[in-house]
């Protein structure tokens, strides 16, 4: 459905970014990611407004290099489970692009490395809201598959600070920019840093793969570092003492 607003900027963060969430309606999904990102660059062009994209390092799928820079287009499952999320993103930064060639919109695309942080839903179902809840209920930290799978993890703050630096570059610079932590540490060394800080008993559990989990993602952070001024500024320690005070308020 069209919308008709006065608006200069527009931040287009509209999906869910947990595999929870979004598996439970991928047509929906990909829906998210499609109509609504028409709709977003429709009023966009109708207002004249500047427009960024909240993309996902979901988009290298599960990548051949390592640490995945912006011109690298990736090994991603058409087909899989997780397809609705990563061909959805992949999908509206090929709307954003063919938008701003067509109609000349004045475009940003970030691509983030999963962001955690206080006021994550308890339900959320990733990695670091999973371990800690699990920990402070004392129940097993579930790992999928060996635990050797690298992640990166960015706090909020950082996240939103790189987001508005994006947002206030000249015209002329478009994106994909990746926005993450490139501290890279495997899941079961997550699992055991959790475990450590919530002063839990819980022990670590492994369960089955899941299909198309990525095995290694790290972000190469030098076009953030050159065009927008920015790298991350909170360390994964701090980060998960602020967020595991959160949970334990509200658990």
């Amino acid at each position: 459905m069209p919308l008709y607003l006065e608006v200069d900027r527009i931040f287009n963060l509209a999906c869910p970014a947990s595999p929870k969430q979004y598996e439970k309606n991928p047509i929906e999904t990909v829906k998210t990611s499609v109509y609504g990102t028409i709709n977003l660059l429709e009023l966009a062009q109708r207002s004249s407004a500047r427009i960024l994209q909240a993309s996902t390092s979901e988009v290298y799928g599960d990548p051949l290099v390592s640490p995945q820079k912006e011109d690298y287009w990736g090994n991603v499952n058409p087909v899989g489970p997780r397809s609705c999320y990563d061909e959805g993103k992949r999908c509206a930064e090929t709307l954003f692009n063919d938008f701003s060639r067509q109609n000349n919109i004045e475009i940003k695309i970030m691509r983030i490395f999963n962001t955690y942080g206080p006021n994550m839903d308890i339900g959320d179902g990733r990695v670091i809201s999973n371990f800690i809840v699990q920990a402070l209920r004392g129940e097993d930290l579930t790992v999928f598959g060996d635990g050797s799978q690298t992640r990166c993890f960015c706090y909020v703050d950082d996240l939103i600070v790189g987001m508005l630096n994006l947002m206030d570059t000249e015209k002329e610079i478009k994106g994909p920019v990746n926005i993450g932590n490139d501290e890279e540490l495997t899941i079961i060394n997550i699992a055991e840093k959790i475990i450590k800080a919530t002063n839990s008993k819980s022990k670590i559990k492994r369960l089955d793969p899941v299909l198309d989990d990525p095995k290694e993602k790290k972000p190469n952070l030098e076009l953030a570092r050159q065009i927008i001024n920015w790298e991350p500024k909170v360390d994964l320690d701090s980060g998960l003492n602020k967020t595991i005070k959160y949970f334990e308020s509200i658990i």
